[in-house]
């Protein structure tokens, strides 16, 4: 029995970043997602853009996901890619340390790009497949995302991938079910009072 494809109406595009450091593993969880490929050579990426019809608890949406520069040269880049994000995952390696203490950084660049208190996001321990090499436990996971505020997921891109569709999807729900807050407005000159 095939599956219905997407409807032809116009769908809600959703647009997701993936931010992290470099070499934590972005563009592998995004080419396994989309091609359902494992990509071993770490070639730095600058900026892709992926974009294909997605189900996600039986509605569909166009995922248009930006996989980013974690390398600090590009780092110029980030406020840009930030305003337009709708939701982002927010990876690290839990075999580096160092991407893991980052996170922060990330959630609160976010935060303060969008004006907001909060926004989706979805914290990302990938490789757990290099089971000895962790230096970051589930357990400190958790604990971070918790106090981001943010649901926490470890996954792994290699063969057979873990838990790589359920980030994306799940970055999708908390989309879906965040408040949308009010844009702060910019406050209205008094033409009268303001002397020109």
């Amino acid at each position: 029995m095939t599956r219905p494809g997407p409807p032809n109406e116009n769908l809600p595009t959703v647009k997701l970043v993936v931010v992290g450091d470099g070499g934590v593993g972005k563009s592998a969880l995004t080419i396994q997602f989309f091609q359902k490929l494992f990509v071993t050579d770490y070639d730095p990426t600058i900026e892709d853009s992926y974009i294909q019809h997605t189900e996600v608890d039986g509605q569909w949406c166009i995922l248009d996901v930006l996989d980013t520069a974690g390398q600090e040269e590009f780092s110029a880049m980030r406020e840009q890619y930030m305003r337009k994000g709708d939701g982002f995952l927010l990876v690290f390696s839990v075999a580096d340390r160092q991407s893991f203490d980052n996170v922060r950084h990330f959630h609160t660049q976010i935060l303060r790009v969008k004006d907001r208190d909060t926004y989706p996001m979805l914290v990302v321990g990938n490789k757990v497949d290099l089971v000895g090499a962790r230096a970051v436990s589930a357990e400190q996971g958790r604990a971070l995302a918790r106090a981001l505020h943010a649901p926490y997921l470890e996954t792994s891109a290699k063969e057979p991938p873990l838990n790589v569709d359920a980030a994306f999807h799940e970055l999708v729900r908390i989309i879906r079910t965040h408040p949308q807050q009010e844009v702060k407005k910019p406050r209205m000159k008094c033409h009268t009072c303001s002397i020109l």
